[in-house]
């Protein structure tokens, strides 16, 4: 007898091994030969649309895996809510202008000075696109589904259009305005910065103790006696204009071997032991308000006076208790020093060596080779107590990684005051995941200060400012709309390309160019304000309405991308861009260190869809507790392997033996006409439903694949 024939054996024809390196890359020519996307959309037209704005990548490279984490689980999202039926009208975008483009540009032999603004800028452009085109073919070998042959790209026409129709309602509304005030200043992009393009870094600096002989006492000191001021910036000594101390802390005068110095009296004891002072005497103590308006003597410019102001801005953590004021660089010290009338001075350019009013001995010194040079001085003339490093943390552009520094210039800002107050009852009306992100967003609205939006760039989207023949900036919409008329045209280069007269409207005139005679702007914006107006370049500007249901990016963009797109979607449309906030954390290597190329431990997604496949890849997304730091590396791709070979089997296991059949609808069966048994797993199936259901909508993807 055959007993073979009498066995019912499993049957199917899905493969025990998933060959996903080989297959992957035919799955996805199919979904872009049938169009896929635009299928999905087809089937879904009519139904309620649910929008994920993309946030876009900046175009510089191969993706890495923080790229591909933040893809994958858009992906997953998307396709999420398109199985619950949404319509799902997924825009990827790029971020294509500024700094890094235009330094790798020049990197590649292009000077902008011998080619000409608008050249570099084209071959800047043609740059960039590359770049998209590098990182989208990237992008789509990781299974990734959305609308990729019509991306939503920062540098195009109809973009630039829309980002000076926003620059042009702001500036309307009197949210922008051109300012003299310290910024952040890179010496090394040779531009201001704005708030998140600073990193923080450890660095060594010296710290001085420097005596301001009196010159004026008023009657409260006498002509010998010195306030000693504190500073962990040596170069800022030569803009010295005041000193600031608090009206209510009381200050003592002290008799020493250096002569009378006048110090917080509460940090007598500790300062003299720093100075090695041992024998000393507290001759009188004054509050801080009756040394007001007292002048004292430069001590490296002995016919500069220095004057004494009073601040709550003073603090008795550290220093002396009096503050040397530089009103050109720092914001406490600009702020106090417009307060008591002092000239914004800045002795240093855009390359940060001081310049020649500093004298020919600290003349054309880097500001970190100022510092040994002012500390020597100050040694020479006796006016130095005490020199010390300390470790501390200190801005950076995070670009080229240099130190920055804080410099008064004059710039665009975008106010912050005016709708500070209105951002924060937006943040409050948000959705954030994790929950912590309401808080931070709230902190740092509620202490930034006016938004820096000028660059001092080519490679950008120019500021829509006109000059009258006096200097007056024309903020008028009809120009604004012009020239938003022309973008979308021909792009931005037309700025460089003709002269201001030819960028205003046709016989326009104005009471500030009565010979009309115009000039125009050469700075352009920051990078943060393109990708910030992304709400209306992309959004609105293909018919998905605003806001946008979701934003999910990286926690970095807490104050990058949720916070410019915060403030220029309220200041524009009085609500902001998104009704949910999501973010995730950074990769990190198998022993919790950052990945980067520096560190040598940096793992491409190319690497791993080559030697795994882009589902494993995809598993391990969908898989790790992404809101915070998730890590990667050989050891864990090896165990998603596994996981990824135990779902497959199970799959083929349970196809097996339905043995390959089709069941149509006269198979079905009315549900209390089943067996028990199946009646039963027909339950539980629509409890795992509903639970996979939910961690969907929660963004628990991990939960779903337990």
């Amino acid at each position: 007898m055959d007993y073979k024939s009498t066995l019912h054996m499993p049957k199917t024809r899905f493969e025990m091994r998933g060959n996903l390196t080989k297959k992957e890359p035919k799955f996805q020519q199919r979904w872009a030969e049938m169009e896929l996307f635009e299928k999905m959309l087809e089937r879904r037209e009519g139904a309620e649309p649910w929008t994920l704005h993309d946030g876009p990548p900046y175009a510089n490279g191969d993706i890495h895996l923080g790229h591909a984490l933040n893809k994958i689980l858009k992906d997953v999202i998307n396709k999420s809510h398109y199985m619950m039926g949404n319509r799902v009208d997924y825009i990827p975008g790029w971020d294509t202008h500024g700094l890094p483009i235009e330094t790798a540009v020049t990197k590649l032999g292009y000077d902008r000075k011998k080619i000409g603004i608008p050249e570099f800028r084209r071959i800047c452009h043609d740059f960039a696109l590359e770049q998209v085109e590098r990182q989208k073919k990237g992008f789509l070998s990781l299974g990734c589904i959305g609308d990729y042959n019509h991306p939503y790209i920062t540098l195009t026409p109809d973009f630039e259009a829309r980002q000076i129709e926003i620059f042009g309602k702001m500036a309307s509304d009197g949210l922008i305005y051109q300012g003299l005030k310290p910024v952040y200043w890179s010496p090394s992009s040779e531009s201001a910065l704005a708030e998140a393009e600073v990193e923080y870094k450890d660095v060594k600096s010296p710290t001085i103790y420097v005596k301001f002989a009196v010159k004026d006492g008023r009657g409260v000191l006498e002509e010998g006696d010195s306030i000693v001021i504190w500073t962990t910036t040596p170069w800022t000594i030569p803009g010295n204009l005041g000193i600031s101390v608090h009206p209510r802390f009381d200050y003592a005068v002290v008799k020493t071997e250096q002569g009378n110095l006048v110090v917080l009296a509460e940090l007598v004891d500790k300062l003299m032991e720093e100075f090695g002072i041992t024998d000393y005497e507290v001759l009188r103590t004054i509050k801080g308000k009756d040394l007001e308006f007292i002048t004292t003597k430069h001590p490296l410019y002995p016919e500069r006076e220095s004057l004494v102001m009073v601040g709550e801005h003073v603090t008795a953590d550290s220093g002396t208790g009096a503050v040397h004021t530089a009103p050109g660089f720092g914001m406490d010290d600009f702020m106090i020093g417009r307060q008591y009338g002092l000239p914004i001075y800045v002795n240093v350019d855009a390359q940060g060596r001081l310049m020649e009013d500093t004298g020919e001995r600290l003349a054309g010194l880097y500001v970190e080779d100022a510092n040994k040079e002012v500390v020597k001085w100050l040694d020479e003339l006796g006016a130095l107590l005490k020199l010390q490093f300390i470790t501390h943390s200190y801005p950076h552009d995070w670009r080229t990684k240099k130190p920055i520094i804080f410099r008064a210039t004059t710039q665009w800002f975008a106010s912050i005051d005016k709708i500070r107050q209105q951002l924060l009852d937006q943040i409050h009306s948000i959705h954030w995941v994790p929950a912590w992100g309401e808080g931070r967003m709230h902190n740092m609205i509620a202490d930034r200060g006016d938004w820096c939006i000028s660059r001092q760039r080519a490679w950008g989207v120019p500021i829509p400012i006109i000059y009258g023949e006096d200097g007056t900036p024309l903020m008028d919409k009809a120009i604004f709309e012009h020239v938003a008329d022309l973008f979308r045209e021909h792009g931005s280069n037309i700025w460089f390309e003709l002269e201001a007269k030819d960028l205003v409207p046709e016989g326009y005139t104005s009471e500030h160019s009565p010979n009309g005679t115009f000039t125009k702007e050469t700075d352009t914006m920051d990078v943060w304000f393109d990708s910030g107006s992304s709400h209306t370049g992309a959004m609105i500007e293909r018919g998905l309405g605003y806001p946008a249901d979701l934003y999910f990016e990286g926690s970095d963009q807490y104050r990058g991308w949720f916070n410019s797109s915060l403030i220029v979607g309220t200041a524009v449309y009085g609500e902001a861009p998104y009704k949910e906030v999501l973010s995730h954390g950074f990769v990190m290597d198998e022993k919790g260190v950052k990945m980067s190329k520096s560190q040598w431990n940096a793992v491409a997604p190319a690497e791993i869809t080559k030697k795994y496949g882009a589902d494993i890849l995809r598993l391990w997304s969908a898989t790790v507790d992404y809101q915070a730091d998730v890590s990667m590396g050989d050891k864990i791709l090896k165990q998603i392997a596994e996981n990824y070979r135990k779902v497959r089997n199970t799959f083929r296991f349970l196809l097996a033996n339905l043995d390959d059949n089709t069941f149509t609808k006269k198979d079905r069966v009315p549900f209390d006409q089943l067996p028990l048994l199946d009646q039963y797993m027909l339950v539980l199936l629509k409890q795992a439903e509903e639970k996979a259901e939910k961690a969907y909508l929660e963004y628990r993807f991990a939960d779903v694949v337990t």
